[in-house]
């Protein structure tokens, strides 16, 4: 009997991509031109350790297509972190930036490590290092990096530093550093409160009422927990959350304000009240009205797709649906929107960023979350437009838009 291989990351990627294209009937020559990564770089990153061994991680950057501007994209922290991830993340950035119409590219880097094992002196060198290694990519008009799994604001101010010790203080290297660096207001809590503004719009959309609405949110760090604490504030009824070890749920509702006042985003599950311990799976299967994966890849698959009770899914993580779960879901009438949209309201805020750097002016808090909402609004309209015209789904209607206009940006630059 002939086992089905496995798909990697960046087949899935591809697969929405080659949909897109088929439907849009690009050119073969396009096609292959916006499919394949522009650049890819391995490094070693030689580390010297706290015992004084040196120990060698492996570290990527790939830059998958900037045709509509410089690249950018999060440098990620994490042993499961390969090339082939590199590629599907940064792909889904080109797809994410050209989306939200920033004048962007996509890129993504990550290095194969587990920061909660190394000390903040090992994590410094490590950084610095894969910075040195990748340096020549990096640019403020070239390729700008930014925080994702398993780094931070911290990790960004030590990349900045680095990179300014070879170019002098450029501020616009990086995004998603610390306020005092010049980093954005509004920046910490972007990608949450995107996910907050596209279930008020989808909301509206689809005619649910928030008075009862019960949302299930998988993932406890920086984007789901603020994404919880922002949904509970709009008066939605968050009645489970959960970290890679479990969740807690309770129906009449968990007490999460709290968390705003008490906990920082991403300290995990300690002191949730009343709420029974469950697993990630049973958590992906409750009946609710919405469910808001926030943690990893992958987690809905054509063997537990099935049994999602929820009739509203938000992706919040990067690639939570394989593409086999999303045909069942669609199939089973359960309104799907992509993580090109819902979670791009970091990139936007990085956008932000890099502007206010640019033209070293900082924006108070309010203009930044304005802006925000104008941006994550005007995108949700367009593909909802899209796809009542072309009676697609709403990733589908994503991918045609964005696809669309890189596409148009690659024919404009006479790359063809």
């Amino acid at each position: 009997m002939l086992v089905a291989e496995k798909t990697t990351s960046f087949e899935q990627v591809s697969l929405l991509y080659d949909r897109a294209a088929d439907r849009l009937g690009m050119p073969q020559d396009i096609r292959q031109m916006l499919r394949e990564p522009w650049r890819e770089l391995q490094v070693q990153v030689p580390v010297r350790m706290d015992d004084g061994r040196i120990e060698v991680f492996a570290g990527y950057r790939v830059q998958h297509n900037g045709a509509r501007g410089p690249y950018k994209g999060g440098v990620r922290f994490h042993p499961d972190a390969d090339l082939e991830e590199v590629r599907a993340l940064a792909a889904l950035m080109t797809w994410k930036t050209a989306l939200l119409d920033l004048p962007f590219g996509g890129s993504k880097g990550s290095v194969q490590c587990d920061p909660s094992s190394l000390s903040n002196g090992e994590l410094n060198r490590l950084t610095r290092r894969y910075t040195l290694n990748i340096e020549h990519l990096l640019a403020p008009n070239r390729d700008i990096p930014a925080p994702d799994l398993g780094t931070n604001a911290q990790t960004m101010a030590w990349m900045m530093d680095a990179y300014g010790q070879l170019h002098g203080h450029t501020p616009a290297i990086v995004t998603g550093k610390p306020v005092e660096m010049g980093g954005s207001l509004g920046r910490e809590a972007a990608t949450g409160r995107g996910v907050s503004f596209l279930l008020e719009e989808a909301a509206k959309a689809l005619r649910l009422s928030h008075v009862d609405a019960t949302v299930v949110v998988q993932g406890c760090g920086n984007v789901g927990s603020w994404t919880a604490r922002l949904v509970d504030e709009l008066g939605y009824k968050v009645v489970a959350i959960s970290n890679l070890e479990g969740g807690v749920y309770n129906a009449k509702g968990l007490k999460l304000s709290h968390m705003t006042k008490n906990r920082p985003a991403g300290s995990g599950l300690s002191g949730l009240p009343n709420g029974d311990f469950i697993t990630n799976s049973e958590l992906l299967e409750l009946d609710c009205d919405v469910l808001i994966p926030a943690a990893i890849d992958n987690v809905i698959t054509e063997e537990n797709a099935p049994n999602v009770r929820a009739s509203l899914i938000l992706e919040a993580a990067n690639h939570p649906l394989t593409p086999e779960a999303d045909d069942i879901l669609a199939q089973h009438g359960t309104v799907v929107l992509p993580d090109i949209l819902v979670n791009a309201g970091g990139v936007v805020v990085s956008y932000f960023e890099w502007s206010q750097n640019l033209q070293e002016f900082r924006w108070e808090e309010d203009r930044v979350n304005q802006e925000l909402r104008k941006k994550m609004s005007t995108a949700f309209q367009a593909v909802n437009r899209r796809s009542l015209a072309d009676k697609t789904t709403y990733r589908e209607a994503a991918f045609d838009i964005a696809v669309e206009r890189v596409a148009r940006a690659v024919e404009l630059r006479g790359f063809v």
